[in-house]
């Protein structure tokens, strides 16, 4: 079997056994449930599970689990005339998704924030013709799984397709990255974050260590992630759950955000 930890929705390499633990749980910007370790499989998965789909804007369709599985995330599929790209990842991938993305096109790549969503991306990848995988070098140490269709880069940012670009800003992983849409929001410019720039419940952005268990995140790195995405040109942001996005506005609530947040942990002058 290929076991999937039921907190976090990573899954492990073919073993006859569980693993005693998930390292990716067991990290600080994580948790272990208070009922234990718990594993699962993507079979066992498909049989209680389904996936639910939601055009956000023109080529932008959200992918999510439903029931709720693990963190709950949902992926966002990205259509372009380049190709297709996954942004983030979710655990479960069944013959329904698999018919509708390959009748938009397949994916011609995927794209992942950071490791809480690296959940089971190469079962994607090989299911649409070995698709890329392009993760951040800084987080290697987190892939549980290794693979040939894995791209680390290291760049400050990394062209995947003409207006499609990967911005590494570090902050709740050393490798966390956004992703720029400059065609999105009719031309005005999107940002895919994931929660290294999580939307907040008021519509404004924060920045955390862990947010599961309120770690925040020192000035110094709240500073990289907002400087990191200040030269792109951006209007709307969708987060990492279905409601969470800022419609309007966004490069100025990002930074009132970064405010914010640094007036509130900085000593008062």
């Amino acid at each position: 079997m290929k076991p999937i930890c039921l907190a976090c929705g990573t899954e492990f390499p073919e073993t006859s056994e569980a693993p005693r633990s998930c390292p990716i749980c067991s990290d600080a910007r994580q948790f272990i449930p208070k009922s234990g370790q718990e594993w699962t499989t993507l079979e066992k998965l498909r049989a209680s599970h389904r996936n639910a789909f939601q055009q956000y804007e023109p080529n932008l369709i959200g992918i999510g689990t439903v029931p709720e599985f693990a963190i709950g995330q949902r992926a966002l599929l990205l259509r372009t005339p380049h190709g297709n790209f996954l942004w983030d990842c979710i655990s479960l991938l069944d013959e329904a998704t698999v018919e509708i993305i390959s009748a938009l096109g397949g994916l011609r790549g995927i794209a992942i924030s950071h490791p809480h969503y690296y959940t089971t991306m190469l079962e994607w990848s090989a299911v649409f013709g070995q698709a890329p995988i392009f993760l951040h070098a800084a987080d290697r140490e987190w892939v549980m799984q290794p693979g040939k269709a894995i791209e680390f880069w290291d760049e400050p940012r990394k062209e995947l397709a003409p207006g499609i670009t990967l911005i590494h800003c570090g902050g709740h992983f050393a490798g966390g990255t956004v992703l720029h849409w400059a065609n999105g929001a009719e031309g005005r410019g999107v940002l895919l974050s994931g929660d290294v720039l999580q939307v907040t419940p008021d519509g404004m952005v924060s920045f955390m260590y862990s947010y599961p268990n309120l770690i925040p995140l020192p000035a110094k790195a709240v500073q990289a992630v907002a400087g990191a995405v200040q030269p792109f040109r951006y209007d709307r942001i969708y987060g990492a759950w279905w409601d969470r996005q800022i419609n309007n506005n966004a490069q100025t609530i990002v930074a009132d955000s970064a405010g914010r947040y640094l007036g509130a942990i900085l000593p008062a002058q």
